[in-house]
């Protein structure tokens, strides 16, 4: 019988730095470098990274506390701001505005859920705005924020948050994080790859300098090329651009001359869409298009009009094709970030995405022979996480009601997946949201785009009639209260960032 000491991986090389690859080298020194695990990380200072300024979701918090990341450091460090929500204007129709929020909306008032109960008041009053039964959302509004109550004693103080910051310099500090802890970096340009005539698994890597690295795992963090898992090992890729014909965007950084409030901004566009990122040193924008229904000139054009203050750089162009790898673990090879696929920033999900693969390969962390079980449950999981992301960003393109572009018409007339237009019948039928046990999106994500761009559901739960109406709007009018007080009383954003230590105190970049 072989020793399990002799088939343990040994040293695991990481192609590619950015924020894939620092992501990737601080998680597997944190959870796997005492086990005598060898990390490095190849990167070459002339292949820039494509991070223009990301905004994230509340689950980068997990991986922070995973890896012993000091929230307020990596703040200061970044020029980061809190997120508690995404704001999407004229998604619906022009002049719609809904927040999809980091929390719950209302709390329990019944046996029904409690949207169904805000359904059945419209029926016969105005119960309000359904974000205002959403902490975070009325925070956002008013530009406060205060750190949640780890174990809150109403529904109603049940929120997270998550980050804004600039991409380039959260790379930078996971960087030092990282090779603080072991991780080793060689600078060098990959120029040819050595694989194993039988089994077909990357052996070794040779750079430019002439250096070869040898590893028993390779993780591609290469961007959109896929050094590794494409150009050597030719996954395929499948083109999810039917469902998502975004392909373009242009990013540019202004001055900021407005409140820098604690969530991100999309906006609808005729060809697309553009964000709006507010970090504590600028303003990161850009302008997310399919160039069949706008041109890149008037696609940049939109974009420098639209801004709100000052460039302070040329737009920089950015082209991508959504979709995924077919397999993300192909031998040894497991690709992360967008070498392992990208489905537009629309809800910030490329940082969740990756931190869901970098999860899921220390959970299936391999012997050297890379079992097909591990590798095939990977791949499973992954895929699951990448068509679930894909199903809810197509839900704000194709459940709209503009009339201005053939962007619009298109994408509510196109064949939607199955499990897209199951989810999208039985809210629109009976108010219901169907739940999945895994999944990146939850009931009140889709709740919001459903609200918030105006699919009206054809009847609600009838046990919310056990309720008196006057109870049931005396109710709503308590929990509406209870939450502006809440907010009346929260510090302002600004005032949070500066009081907890994560303020920029250094020069301001641009």
């Amino acid at each position: 019988m072989t020793a399990l000491g002799d088939t343990r991986i040994r040293t695991v090389v990481i192609i590619g730095g950015g924020t894939a690859g620092w992501m990737a080298a601080a998680a597997l020194s944190q959870t796997l470098g005492r086990a005598g695990l060898s990390i490095i990380l190849v990167e070459s200072a002339e292949i820039g990274t494509v991070g223009v300024g990301e905004a994230t979701l509340p689950q980068i918090r997990d991986f922070n506390r995973l890896v012993g990341i000091d929230e307020a450091e990596m703040m200061a460090r970044t020029n980061a701001t809190i997120k508690l929500g995404i704001e999407f204007c004229d998604w619906g129709t022009k002049g719609d505005r809904y927040i999809h929020p980091f929390g719950a909306y209302g709390a329990a008032i019944g046996p029904a859920d409690f949207y169904h109960y805000w359904l059945r008041a419209r029926t016969s009053g105005d119960p309000g705005s359904f974000g205002d039964y959403c902490f975070p959302i009325v925070a956002a509004q008013n530009d406060r924020f205060a750190l949640p109550d780890e174990n809150p004693s109403s529904q109603l103080d049940r929120y997270s948050y998550a980050f804004q910051f600039d991409a380039s310099q959260y790379g930078a500090f996971l960087a030092d994080f990282a090779q603080k802890r072991g991780v080793k970096r060689i600078e060098g340009k990959v120029v040819s790859v050595t694989t194993d005539g039988q089994s077909g698994f990357i052996e070794s890597v040779s750079l430019e300098s002439g250096e070869e690295i040898a590893g028993d795992v390779f993780v591609d963090c290469s961007g959109f090329r896929g050094l590794l898992i494409e150009q050597e090992l030719e996954t395929g890729y499948e083109d999810w651009s039917a469902y998502l014909p975004c392909n373009r965007a242009y990013a540019v950084p202004c001055a900021i001359t407005d409140t820098v409030g604690p969530y991100t901004r999309a906006t609808a566009r005729t060809g697309g869409w553009q964000w709006r990122i507010p970090l504590q040193h600028r303003i990161g924008n850009g302008h997310v298009y399919c160039n069949r229904y706008v041109s890149d000139q008037d696609a940049v054009d939109t974009l420098m009009q639209n801004l709100e203050g000052e460039p302070l750089a040329d737009p920089k162009q950015l082209f991508f094709l959504t979709g995924k790898r077919r397999r993300l673990w192909n031998k040894n090879c497991i690709a992360i970030g967008l070498s392992g696929g990208f489905l537009e920033p629309l809800e910030s999900t490329s940082i969740d995405l990756i931190q869901s693969g970098i999860l899921n390969l220390i959970a299936l962390f391999p012997d050297r022979d890379c079992a097909d079980s591990d590798r095939n449950e990977y791949n499973r999981l992954m895929d699951l996480e990448f068509e679930r992301v894909r199903d809810f960003l197509m839900l704000h393109y194709v459940a709209n009601q503009r009339d201005d572009g053939e962007l619009w018409r298109d994408m509510r007339e196109m064949q939607w997946p199955d499990s897209l237009r199951y989810k999208i019948d039985a809210f629109r039928t009976r108010a219901i949201v169907p739940e999945y046990e895994s999944g990146l999106f939850q009931q009140q994500s889709w709740l919001s785009v459903f609200i918030g761009q105006n699919i009206e559901p054809e009847s609600y739960d009838p046990r919310t009639e056990q309720m008196a109406s006057d109870d049931l709007d005396s109710e709503l009018s308590r929990m509406r209260t209870a939450i502006a007080d809440r907010v009346s009383a929260t510090s302002l954003h600004l005032d949070f960032i500066r009081d907890y230590g994560a303020a920029f105190d250094g020069e301001r970049a641009t």
